[in-house]
């Protein structure tokens, strides 16, 4: 991934969860943003109205002002629902095209299809890049990722947007700090742009999602050592399950971290009620058994709308019932959450036959 310098284009929609794809940026690219354009925030900074962000990036209110911070590309910085470009978006997208910065969109309407956008590309020269855009040689699901010689985790959630990312790049970013060499692999376009590469699964075709998932795993690196899978969507989700089970069966784990947000008991924008977590816990091992067994290993909790005294009751109450180490690694820090993680690993099959190789003679 070559260096970037981004304006970050979010106009009216930072602080909602439809920013999210900023807000991934911001906290784990921090350094790779100059500017943030939302007008309805200009005058400000991102660490003042988004405070478990640490970054001080100023929020100026058009392109012609982010122009003064000299940004290399435009960062499209919400994640919409159905993916498409919202309006008030579009013309700063236009202008940024016309202005030669490379423009990078993670939404499902491409920037590449369309017809105004790539003219003014052309003009100035500007790159396109849809993240969303998979690779054209995605095979079946063979079960080669059955195989892996790296511990892979995947992270599962209640629903969209609770923290599933993060929770993988917080992991990362502690075991790395312990000396583990761990790889996260992304799965979604926030990812995809933190990590500099990955796929989108969203937007392959349904039979090949389970062989993309297994294509992240067996093209890892060769020396990783615990692969960190970004989960996506949830198993009652209405609308995106069917990405979530391909991810549970493609990336074959050998652990699950379970993502809650409290106080959510519904899945967004449907009357589905999300289960108690521990009926959470033992329907995902249950569809995981027959296949490739995993076990839930550690519960994540976004706690982020409690004050601190509430959130640790909330932790607290989480480890009652499941039995399971329980963390905020974005209030706390990823350190508890990853070593919890690690103590698990130790006892799955796969550390096992790595202890009885170690143990047979060459």
């Amino acid at each position: 991934m070559y260096p970037r310098r981004y304006a970050v284009l979010t106009e009216g929609l930072l602080l909602g969860m439809y920013g999210k794809t900023a807000h991934g940026v911001l906290r784990f690219r921090a350094a790779d943003v100059a500017v943030i354009i939302d007008s309805t925030l200009a005058g400000r900074r991102v660490n003042e109205v988004l405070p478990s962000i640490a970054s001080d990036a100023p929020i100026v209110p058009d392109l012609e002002a982010a122009l003064a911070y000299r940004p290399t590309s435009l960062l499209v910085g919400v994640a919409t629902d159905g993916g498409r470009i919202p309006s008030a978006l579009r013309g700063p997208i236009v202008a940024a095209a016309r202005a030669g910065l490379e423009i990078v969109s993670g939404l499902h309407e491409l920037i590449a299809d369309d017809p105004e956008i790539v003219s003014a590309a052309r003009r100035s020269g500007s790159r396109l890049w849809d993240v969303r855009v998979p690779p054209v040689d995605i095979p079946l699901f063979s079960g080669a990722a059955y195989d892996a010689a790296a511990d892979v985790v995947l992270a599962v959630g209640s629903d969209c947007a609770v923290g599933k990312m993060t929770a993988m790049l917080e992991v990362e970013r502690a075991a790395r700090a312990d000396g583990v060499r761990a790889e996260f692999l992304a799965t979604g376009q926030t990812g995809i742009m933190i990590a500099g590469g990955g796929i989108a699964v969203d937007r392959v075709i349904s039979d090949f999602v389970t062989g993309a998932a297994e294509q992240l795993v067996v093209q890892a690196r060769p020396d990783s050592e615990v692969l960190l899978v970004e989960g996506q969507g949830a198993i009652f989700h209405p609308a995106y399950a069917p990405v979530t089970f391909g991810l549970l069966y493609g990336s074959a784990p050998d652990a699950l971290v379970l993502c809650h947000r409290p106080p959510m008991q519904h899945i967004a924008g449907f009357s589905t009620s999300i289960p108690p977590l521990s009926e959470l816990v033992r329907e995902h091992e249950a569809i995981l058994a027959r296949v490739k067994p995993a076990r839930v290993i550690a519960i994540v909790l976004d706690t982020s709308a409690f004050e601190d005294s509430a959130a640790a009751a909330l932790l607290a109450a989480a480890e009652r019932e499941t039995g399971l180490p329980v963390a905020d690694p974005v209030r706390d820090g990823g350190t508890a959450l990853w070593r919890a993680i690690a103590r698990a690993l130790g006892t799955t099959e796969k550390a096992a036959r790595r202890a009885d190789r170690a143990r047979t003679p060459a």
